[in-house]
């Protein structure tokens, strides 16, 4: 018996979510960043994590090519920047981006950061996965509770 997508995406939309802005730069130094629900931590030795890319993102060259990427940790006040980063046709090369220190694009007032270099892709059916080795973080907003996604909409603690 096989599972629709939409069988899957209800049984999926039971596990909530933390809600990142991965963040990377094309060719030419322009940022670019997406609204991304799939990432998780993969190991302490090395510190690795991975992200999980749509084979069809418009943006996914500049990844490959720049070799690192950002991962933004929301707050839950971070709704707004969520959702501009979440559509689509959104000039994703405008938002509050400062460099890091590795330099790559990363986001001001977010809760959490991280700066990391690509070590592996990985092919995952109309995905990407991308092993992530990080390289620096940075905890900005501890105060702060996080932006959750479950089931359809955005959650708080």
């Amino acid at each position: 018996m096989a599972v629709s997508p939409d069988e899957f995406r209800k049984v999926m939309g039971q596990f909530a979510t933390g809600v990142t802005i991965v963040t990377t730069a094309n060719s030419e130094g322009t940022p670019y960043g997406l609204t991304v629900s799939s990432f998780t931590s993969v190991s302490m030795d090395p510190l690795l994590v991975v992200i999980c890319l749509d084979n069809q993102l418009s943006g996914l060259t500049a990844f490959k090519e720049s070799r690192k990427f950002g991962v933004n940790i929301l707050a839950e006040d971070q709704k707004d920047l969520s959702d501009h980063f979440a559509q689509a046709g959104t000039d994703r090369s405008q938002g509050p981006y400062v460099t890091g220190k590795t330099g790559v694009p990363l986001l001001e007032g977010v809760l959490a950061r991280m700066e990391c270099e690509i070590s592996t892709l990985y092919p995952g059916g109309d995905h990407l996965l991308v092993l992530g080795e990080v390289k620096r973080t940075e905890l900005l907003h501890p105060e702060k509770m996080p932006l959750l996604y479950y089931r359809g909409a955005y959650r708080s603690l």
